[in-house]
């Protein structure tokens, strides 16, 4: 796993558990993993302090150079998906089937990409309806894998969130 690459979204009032879980699983795993907010170098707040200072802009990253992303719940994900290169970044992960993961109100980020209809997903329940109107097929479970999308509902799953993100970007060519 030393050879891939993940990008993990960033903005102000993330779920704190939600980024830095994920990111800590994956550097022990050896994957490199970029923080990538609106602005590089730049402190963001999560939801219950934690800071996370971002490596990269949104605007310096080639999505072809990444074999996966990571969108953290909390409110950040209705800030990231107002962000049309962001949009185009999952757009673009989506259709080489490269590992996309979301957890908790991430769902809305995919949602706004257009990339959920036929999709058996999960989320925070608070967002079911978002979720099933884009088309998705929701389910309350802690994670689920349907292809290459990999979702959560909430900070309690994410044990078997990682489990099934890694799996999914270990079966990556």
């Amino acid at each position: 796993m030393k050879n891939k690459k993940i990008i993990a979204l960033i903005s102000n009032d993330f779920e704190d558990l939600e980024l830095w879980y994920p990111v800590l699983r994956l550097r022990e795993e050896g994957v490199t993993v970029h923080v990538v907010g609106e602005i590089a170098n730049k402190k963001y707040i999560g939801k219950y302090g934690v800071p996370c200072v971002s490596d990269l802009a949104y605007t310096d990253i080639n999505p072809d150079d990444y074999d996966g992303i990571l969108v953290p719940g909390g409110w950040a994900p209705d800030a990231i998906r107002r962000f049309p290169v962001v949009l185009e970044m999952i757009r673009n992960l989506d259709k080489r089937k490269r590992v996309i993961g979301q957890i908790c109100h991430a769902g809305w980020v995919l949602i706004s990409a257009g990339i959920l209809k036929g999709k058996n997903v999960t989320s925070t329940p608070g967002i079911k309806d978002d979720m099933t109107n884009a088309g998705a097929i929701w389910h309350d479970t802690p994670s689920i894998i349907d292809g290459h999308i990999v979702s959560s509902r909430r900070p309690p799953d994410l044990p078997e969130y990682m489990i099934d993100y890694i799996k999914v970007l270990k079966a990556q060519d």
